[in-house]
């Protein structure tokens, strides 16, 4: 997806915001904006993600807590949920944004499971107003996913 670098299974890379193709920028930039609608009155931690279709279409979502915060929903999994209900099942890209000091926040684990059901996508990392991105496979944060079914969705 990037102009200049391409996303190795093993490992990630850093990158320019402006240095990643206009369908990569725009799920970066509705992630970020999506990201202000969080619901987290429990952690006041705002995450957003947009999710890029392999027909191009983008849906975008933010963590929703709950007081019993087991029920919550990632960010992830709210944007994947609003794709798979619109009938979309196959993916090429995520975007994660959120904020923490010294790293970019990754899926959860229980995300990670989650999205590799529909298969491997490349993974955008970013903290809002800034124009570093981590690039990483979704196969390289989640390197045994547990799978019992061969999907054929990549």
């Amino acid at each position: 997806m990037s102009k200049s670098n391409s996303c190795s299974e093993q490992e990630g890379y850093m990158t320019n915001l402006k240095l990643l193709d206009d369908k990569v920028q725009d799920i970066i930039r509705q992630a970020t904006e999506v990201r202000g609608n969080a619901y987290c009155p429990y952690s006041n931690f705002q995450v957003g993600a947009a999710v890029l279709c392999q027909d191009g279409t983008i849906f975008s979502g933010c963590n929703i807590e709950n007081s019993t915060f087991t029920v919550g929903i990632c960010a992830e999994r709210c944007a994947y949920g609003k794709a798979i209900s619109n009938g979309k099942l196959k993916f090429t890209a995520i975007s994660v944004v959120a904020y923490q000091e010294n790293s970019f926040t990754a899926p959860c684990g229980a995300c990670r499971q989650f999205l590799s059901e529909f298969g491997n996508v490349d993974v955008y990392l970013s903290k809002p107003g800034q124009d570093e991105v981590l690039v990483v496979t979704l196969a390289a944060l989640l390197p045994f996913q547990f799978q019992t079914v061969d999907h054929k969705f990549v």
